[in-house]
């Protein structure tokens, strides 16, 4: 066969495929009815792991690399759980009949919970000077008309938040009050003067950002800030979902944070910056990419695209902060130290260090 002939063969193997995948939603769409018919959870590891084994032995007799199909396999099952996740959330209309406020509603997390509220059956009104794109209804100043929705969500920055909160306390709003923020120290103030003015307050961190569609191994975290009720009915929120809720308190929130958020989004700043400053084009830099190197730029490069005045809020507001990036600082300095004198026992001893924390064997 010529060129043409093979091209024209493996268009009609391609639209095959396109049919096979979306036969296999349709399926999948089956079965989350029946789960839900059943009380069954949506996610089922033993499932999914049985699938994988399956692919891969099914590659082995085709002759093609089995981590080949398993990846192909595992972009279907996260489209699976998506289609899933988002069937159920709607079927259940846990919101039906109430109404929901989204102050900050017209930025990116806002936008995303106003969505995923609307999804859920809430009539959603937005609070945001700026237009917002799904076409809510919207008015530009949060305390400009009634507050007496069943849920009053804050998705603003955060110094915003925290004056917002404490305006809420004044109002003293009928409905649950909880913001979206990802530190909480600078909130406690805020929520202490909700709780006390008898507003039903919690707070919540979202451990995800606005481009995710499934929720599946995601963390969402809740904080008790004194009211159960508040608390129990953000995390009923996610019921529908396969999100993972976290309960703690402020205070080990922002300590783990400051590790989370405040160290991985540090060094990987600092690591563009370095890229930056070198004067090599980055296209010529991928050229000659590693796997560490490619992984590393990968989520670099998702860091610099967010808010960099949000990320300034997640590393300055952070009073736990301090002791995470002093030591990023005394890591780094230890092995700039190493390097320049030689002293390949303090360079071998700081990398097991971190195996040992890690419990990872060396190779």
């Amino acid at each position: 066969m010529d060129i043409t002939e093979l091209r024209t063969q493996l268009d009609q193997v391609d639209r095959d495929l396109v049919r096979l995948a979306a036969e296999r939603q349709r399926i999948v769409a089956e079965i989350g009815r029946s789960k839900r018919g059943s009380g069954r959870p949506l996610r089922d590891f033993r499932r999914e792991k049985e699938v994988l084994d399956n692919v891969r032995g099914h590659a082995r007799e085709a002759g093609i690399d089995p981590e080949l199909a398993a990846g192909l396999m595992q972009l279907l099952i996260a489209a699976s759980l998506t289609r899933q996740e988002q069937d159920t959330v709607r079927a259940l209309s846990a919101g039906g009949g109430k109404r929901a406020l989204l102050i900050g509603g017209s930025g990116r997390m806002g936008a995303w919970f106003a969505r995923f509220l609307d999804a859920q059956g809430y009539a959603v009104e937005i609070a945001d000077p700026v237009a917002n794109a799904a076409g809510f209804t919207q008015r530009e100043r949060w305390d400009e008309g009634a507050l007496d929705h069943d849920l009053i969500v804050v998705a603003t920055p955060l110094r915003a938040a925290a004056r917002i909160l404490s305006a809420l306390a004044t109002h003293r709003p009928p409905g649950i009050v909880f913001d979206l923020g990802s530190i909480k120290t600078p909130l406690r103030d805020s929520l202490q003067q909700l709780n006390s003015a008898g507003v039903r307050a919690t707070s919540i961190h979202p451990m995800f950002g606005p481009s995710a569609n499934v929720l599946a191994g995601r963390h969402v975290v809740l904080i008790d800030s004194g009211d159960r009720e508040a608390l129990e009915t953000a995390r009923s929120l996610f019921a529908s979902t396969t999100a993972i809720t976290v309960e703690m308190d402020l205070d080990e929130h922002d300590r783990l944070i400051a590790l989370v958020l405040g160290l991985s989004h540090a060094l990987n700043i600092a690591f563009v910056a370095a890229l930056a400053g070198s004067g090599i084009d980055p296209e010529r830099l991928k050229a000659v990419s590693s796997t560490t190197f490619g992984a590393q730029l990968g989520i670099a490069e998702g860091v610099a695209r967010e808010n960099p005045h949000l990320y300034f809020e997640i590393q300055s507001l952070n009073e736990h902060n301090g002791p995470a990036l002093a030591a990023l600082d005394e890591a780094v300095h230890a092995l700039l130290a190493a390097v320049r004198n030689g002293d390949e026992a303090s360079f071998v001893a700081l990398m097991q260090r971190g195996r040992d924390y890690l419990h990872t064997d060396a190779e």
